[in-house]
């Protein structure tokens, strides 16, 4: 087995208070965080997730037990030395005024440069290699009050490369981007830690992300802790376990979450291709449930020589339609 980058020792997180009892969030937790690898963090809201990688980073004590980095006691050490150990990314996204990209990253520096904070070849050397390991050596020059978020969290992922740590925490890194970020961003999460060997945790509500790039998954609930390959815990019901609630559950033949059962009318859909599993969506969103024998209607899909076509059959009366719009009008036109 190899040696983690990071482990905890009976790690209890939570908050301390002086004339009651500790709130304590989770407890007794043994989970190693390995070089090369990308750890998802994921769990309901308030389950304890900021709090565990403000202990991990020793921002926060711990109720219990230690934090060990590359098997020192993480609370121990000094802030220099934590600084070049281990790196943490915030959800916030900085706003300072006219700093420049380049400025940005090179506060990652500050931990090797001297008292005076002068940046030296290598150091300079250092800022543009992360800069370029994130595809933003565009950004170097260009003012930060310009920026959009998702540029803005790209360099902040630069300056913690830059800052050189074998153990890279970040919070949320993707809570305020569009879909196409937040997809380049884990991706970029990905491929750095393989290609660089850093070990990577990165806390986020986005599952289906999690579940195409991590490696692992730290799944958090209340009183405990699942730890597991994503495959794994999507298959024996880690993640439904995670997430269920009486109206949403995890399908895990889909990999998606799913709402309850519409109970609407059955309608039968023929085929198995694309624009059919479309169509099923929509007749769900609608409150229709999908039923090949008991349907009321039926809707198949044909093609001529002006492009795919809707055929939708009720009680023998054959309709034909464009699009799933149309199809739609015609069963509320028709009273179902």
């Amino acid at each position: 087995m190899s040696v983690p980058a990071l482990h905890t020792r009976d790690l209890s997180i939570g908050y301390p208070r002086r004339r009651k009892d500790d709130i304590c969030l989770a407890k007794a937790l043994n989970l190693r965080l390995e070089p090369g690898s990308l750890v998802g963090l994921l769990g309901p809201n308030g389950v304890g997730k900021s709090t565990l990688l403000r202990t991990l980073a020793a921002m926060q004590a711990p109720l219990a037990g230690q934090v060990l980095l590359d098997g020192e006691d993480a609370r121990r050490m000094r802030p220099g030395e934590l600084a070049k150990a281990l790196s943490l990314v915030l959800t916030n996204t900085p706003h300072p005024g006219l700093m420049t990209g380049f400025e940005l990253v090179a506060l990652g520096r500050l931990p090797h440069s001297d008292w005076l904070g002068r940046l030296s070849e290598s150091d300079r050397g250092a800022v543009n290699w992360a800069l370029d390991a994130v595809n933003a050596g565009e950004l170097a020059c260009q003012v930060l009050a310009e920026l959009s978020d998702g540029q803005r969290q790209k360099l902040m992922i630069a300056r913690a490369l830059a800052q050189e740590t074998a153990i890279m925490l970040l919070d949320e890194p993707t809570a305020f981007l569009d879909l196409p970020r937040r997809v380049e961003i884990m991706r970029l999460l990905k491929r750095l830690a393989h290609q660089t060997g850093r070990a990577i945790l990165v806390s986020t509500h986005d599952l289906d992300q999690a579940l195409r790039n991590c490696d692992q998954l730290w799944l958090m609930r209340e009183g405990a802790m699942l730890v597991g390959a994503p495959e794994d815990l999507a298959l024996d019901g880690g993640i439904t376990q995670t997430f269920h609630t009486d109206s949403v559950s995890f399908d895990q033949s889909s990999g998606a979450f799913a709402v309850e059962t519409p109970a609407g009318a059955a309608i039968h859909v023929k085929g198995s291709g694309t624009r059919e599993t479309w169509m099923r969506r929509a007749l769900e969103r609608n409150g229709y449930r999908h039923d090949p024998v008991a349907g009321v209607a039926d809707i198949s899909l044909r093609h001529n020589g002006q492009g795919p076509e809707w055929h939708l059959t009720i009680e023998e009366r054959l309709s034909r339609h464009r699009s799933v719009a149309g199809v739609l009008a015609a069963l509320k036109d028709a009273g179902i």
